[in-house]
């Protein structure tokens, strides 16, 4: 994906609602993100730019926002898979002044027609100053 395909997206979520269910327009929420303007300021808030990120086959933010200690090289992404909507659980720690949270959820997709949910317990630390997604148990 090119730095055009961002563009392509943000200009077709134009005044609509963010993926991540935050209640708020995409441009105004995930797309500043995504786009590299602004960073995630808590563990939650990347979690939920993240299932925004899968929501709309972004990628390349994916792969940037992964700890480089655990990104695999490449990201496929299931292309009969939709992600729906997404439920956050609990987050524990990963606030302004924190290095570490977890984020449990529940992201909510179809797959080839049929719901599915997956829940996890994401790991979030810091590096370089930024929130990255470390790891994630499925229970």
């Amino acid at each position: 994906m090119g730095k055009g395909a961002g563009r392509r997206r943000a200009d077709a979520t134009t005044g609509r609602a963010c993926p991540c269910g935050s209640g708020r327009v995409y441009t105004d929420c995930c797309a500043e993100v995504h786009g590299g303007v602004a960073h995630a300021p808590t563990a939650e808030a990347l979690m939920r730019s993240r299932f925004s990120a899968f929501a709309l086959g972004d990628a390349d933010y994916l792969l940037r926002s992964w700890h480089s200690s655990t990104r695999p090289a490449r990201l496929e992404l299931e292309p009969g898979q939709r992600w729906t909507r997404l439920e956050i659980v609990e987050t524990e720690r990963g606030g302004l002044l924190d290095t570490a949270g977890t984020v449990t959820f529940h992201a909510h997709y179809r797959d080839a027609g049929r719901p599915g949910t997956l829940t996890e317990r994401s790991r979030f630390v810091r590096e370089d100053g930024r929130w990255v997604y470390l790891d994630g148990e499925q229970p």
